[in-house]
């Protein structure tokens, strides 16, 4: 490779290193677990790249943990274009794909093609990673007392909608998260139960306390 094209390359590279900055940028509507503000996709990035490296022990099947984080690391900065799409925002979700395609195009075209290309496959996740996608955020709510659930009236509905393939990435994790953070924040209120799965199981409970009081 000629000097000139050694710097064109590098020139490249560094105008998507300086580009990708601006993922610090967009604000998600989940809290800090300190409910102190709303994190940014580059934090949420982060903690997802940690969590899988600590938690692929618990992954249904084998999973090539580097490959992992870095579709983790990549995956929302399509979002410096097409901006954070609310989990439940049905009108945002309509147009997200077009949005998200069209900006993966340009921002991993900065790149050499050698690289810009594989960073556009790897955009693509895979089972685990959308299984830590998906918990991150059902972890700081947790943390924050259910602030982003509460603000936008979240339904139970919406989470099971949403998290309908979590398990297929972690069954130990999902019904982690099922059994000890929705069901606690379902009965303080914190997320509506329109499904009605623990006002059922509390009232089975009940009925059953009563034959046993009898």
């Amino acid at each position: 490779m000629q000097e000139n094209e050694k710097d064109k390359r590098l020139e490249k590279q560094l105008d998507f290193i300086r580009e990708i900055d601006k993922e610090k940028e967009i604000f998600r509507q989940t809290y800090l677990a300190d409910a102190s503000r709303k994190e940014n996709d580059a934090e949420h990035a982060w903690h997802m790249a940690i969590m899988t490296m600590l938690l692929s022990e618990y992954a249904n099947e084998k999973i090539d943990v580097l490959k992992t984080v870095g579709m983790l690391l990549i995956h929302d900065i399509v979002e410096i274009d097409a901006g954070d799409t609310y989990a439940y925002d049905e009108a945002g979700k309509a147009t997200q794909h077009e949005r998200e395609q069209k900006a993966a195009e340009r921002i991993y075209g900065l790149l050499p093609k050698e690289q810009g290309e594989p960073l556009l496959e790897l955009w693509e996740e895979a089972r685990f990673a959308r299984t830590m996608d998906n918990i991150q955020p059902m972890l700081l709510n947790d943390a924050s007392d259910g602030l982003s659930w509460r603000e936008h009236s979240v339904k139970l509905s919406q989470i099971l909608g949403r998290n309908k393939r979590t398990a297929l990435g972690s069954e130990k994790i999902w019904d982690y998260a099922f059994n000890n953070i929705l069901k606690k924040h379902v009965e303080s209120g914190n997320i509506i139960d329109d499904e009605g799965v623990f006002s059922a199981e509390a009232g089975a409970c009940a009925k059953a306390s009563e034959r046993n009081g009898r």
